[in-house]
């Protein structure tokens, strides 16, 4: 049965999508079987694959809207063993479409049930907010990865979060666990993201990945040639580190 993986925080710009793309197509280039889903309106992790979000012809919104299945709506990437579920502006709707529907929290764990044993990994991108979106995905998944980076803001951000994540683990996922912290554009120059790295070091333990990710100029460019960082360029030391991350998660 697939693992399967939140990567969320509610504070933006922090690597999410970055880190969602690039761990995936890691994993996929590794042999492994993977699902992205996009579940941000935004659709950055679609786009960032080379999706074209204006004339796609299924999304996570018609599996909410319940148009299609979840079979309906995987589709393939450029990656021999990468899926993804894409989104796009249409998914706002959605959120007000199940807001009064029994059950709403459930959908995608529902979903996801009957396709997990196809994969060995699925990550669920979230957006930047706890919406009904992000419930879903927390509610679906076995464990929760937080990109952040070292900043003193983001030491206020994942106290906050972590409220976030106790509070769905009680009420509606008791088996939610943390997968990880990823420390994005990291900089050990500055002294700061030393001191942030050691402080929650020092609270999370070993749910600290060893891996880092730099600070690094082709991690922003792959997105616009709609690929992600290893496919991009291989050798940039934003691919090496996601290499090494998911060397990593594999142990």
């Amino acid at each position: 049965m697939g693992k399967i993986t939140a990567i969320a925080n509610q504070k933006g710009g922090v690597g999410k999508t970055t880190s969602a793309i690039n761990l995936a197509a890691s994993l996929s280039m590794a042999g492994k079987r993977v699902l992205l889903i996009d579940t941000d309106p935004q659709g950055n992790s679609t786009s960032g694959l080379g999706i074209d979000k204006t004339t796609m012809e299924s999304s996570l919104y018609d599996l909410y809207s319940g148009a299609k299945s979840i079979d309906e709506i995987i589709l393939d990437t450029k990656l021999k063993n990468l899926k993804i579920i894409s989104s796009n502006i249409e998914l706002i709707g959605a959120e007000l479409e199940l807001s009064n529907r029994e059950g709403r929290e459930l959908l995608l764990k529902t979903s996801l049930a009957t396709i997990r044993d196809r994969f060995d990994y699925i990550y669920i991108d979230c957006p930047p907010s706890l919406s009904l979106l992000t419930l879903n995905a927390l509610v679906a998944a076995d464990s929760l990865l937080i990109p952040m980076q070292c900043e003193f803001y983001a030491l206020e951000g994942i106290s906050m979060l972590m409220h976030t994540f106790e509070l769905i683990k009680e009420s509606f996922n008791p088996e939610l666990e943390i997968e990880g912290i990823l420390l994005t554009m990291f900089d050990n120059r500055v002294s700061l993201a030393n001191q942030v790295k050691a402080e929650l070091t020092n609270h999370f333990g070993d749910k600290v990945y060893k891996t880092v990710i730099p600070r690094n100029i082709t991690l922003a460019e792959a997105p616009s040639h709609g690929k992600s960082v290893i496919q991009y360029d291989m050798r940039s030391k934003g691919a090496q580190s996601y290499w090494e991350l998911a060397r990593e998660i594999l142990g």
